[in-house]
């Protein structure tokens, strides 16, 4: 599932790469250190579970990869998007690259990124009903990604440049002015949360169907 999830994102992340006009000061297209830690410390939590009960930690695994696979997903594929995305719940259309921003492309590589994952892990432990699950479970992740990145996330301006940022201190390197949200919460704290999040779904689902007797 690491396989699947780190190949195929980086991959979609790659395919027919370029910077979306109004982008905000998106990192590059390689993972760094903390967008790894971001993404992947839930299911690595969900590892040392398995070392215990393997098919739970599977089920853990499978559902946070789903998640941050989904998000991944929605950025890359929305990012291509001719349609300008929009807040959900308000309409307001934002710049291309703006946290909590959807377009209906993205929301259709969402659900094919938490698919794929689900999907893998579903093979591996035997358990059909992580197919839905884990895609539900991913989605849910996405969603709530977008959600805390239009509310809480930290939105900040370059005075120099005159663009929004999503960052203390701009590519031109000059300090930011905070506009809105938390100062210190940025995408990586999001992705964090939301894949955390994707696992407490998991668990309460897990216990929900109690797809097998735990080891």
């Amino acid at each position: 599932m690491l396989a699947a999830f780190f190949v195929l994102s980086n991959l979609v992340s790659r395919i027919d790469s370029f910077e979306p006009a109004g982008s905000l000061d998106p990192k590059s297209d390689r993972r760094d250190h903390w967008q790894v830690y971001a993404n992947g410390a839930a299911a690595a939590i969900g590892g040392v579970i398995g070392l215990s009960d393997p098919v739970l930690g599977v089920w853990l695994i499978t559902s946070t990869l789903a998640a941050a696979n989904a998000d991944t997903w929605a950025t890359a594929v929305g990012g291509r998007s001719r349609v300008s995305p929009r807040v959900v719940w308000s309409g307001q259309v934002v710049p291309p690259g703006t946290s909590g921003g959807t377009t209906p492309a993205g929301t259709v590589g969402a659900a094919a990124g938490a698919l794929i994952i689900a999907a893998t892990g579903a093979a591996l432990t035997g358990l059909l009903v992580l197919l839905p699950v884990g895609t539900l479970i991913g989605f849910f992740g996405m969603a709530t990604d977008s959600m805390l990145g239009a509310w809480v996330q930290g939105r900040f301006h370059c005075p120099s440049c005159k663009t929004a940022s999503e960052w203390r201190v701009h590519r031109c390197g000059t300090l930011t002015t905070r506009e809105s949200g938390m100062a210190w919460l940025n995408n990586d704290g999001v992705n964090f949360l939301s894949t955390t999040l994707a696992a407490a779904a998991a668990l309460v689902a897990w216990y929900w169907l109690s797809p097998l007797p735990s080891a």
